[in-house]
């Protein structure tokens, strides 16, 4: 799974041409979200097909600022403090993190610096 980050206009129905371009390519938007800051839409959207989605984007105008691998981790939502206990790991072991959000499933997603020491230090999130 990916993680493809880009560029929207800050305009009212932005998001929804997004997804609505997204899907007429037969792209399926598995978990993500999107804040303004500075007059402009920062997406983070999981797709399947980084590439493909990053393609469509391209051709719609769109800037596509990265495509990044993702680690996908499941919390133990019955355990209060998992979020700051997985970070705590992750910080432990020197990986920051550039973005983290929630797919459809509960799951946490993941896009750190450097993946292999975040698959190391989350393993007991698996």
């Amino acid at each position: 799974m990916y993680d493809i980050h880009l560029i929207l206009p800050d305009n009212p129905g932005a998001l929804g041409q997004f997804g609505v371009l997204m899907g007429r390519a037969g792209v399926s938007l598995e978990g993500g979200g999107m804040f303004l800051a500075e007059g402009a839409g920062h997406a983070h959207f999981l797709v399947e097909e980084g590439e493909r989605a990053a393609q469509v984007a391209r051709e719609a105008g769109l800037e596509v600022v990265a495509v990044r691998e993702v680690l996908v981790r499941r919390l133990k939502q019955e355990v209060p403090g998992q979020l700051g206990a997985i970070c705590t790991a992750l910080g432990t072991a020197s990986v920051n993190i550039i973005t983290l959000y929630s797919d459809h499933a509960n799951q946490l997603i993941l896009v750190t610096d450097d993946m292999d020491k975040a698959r190391e230090a989350t393993a007991d999130w698996q």
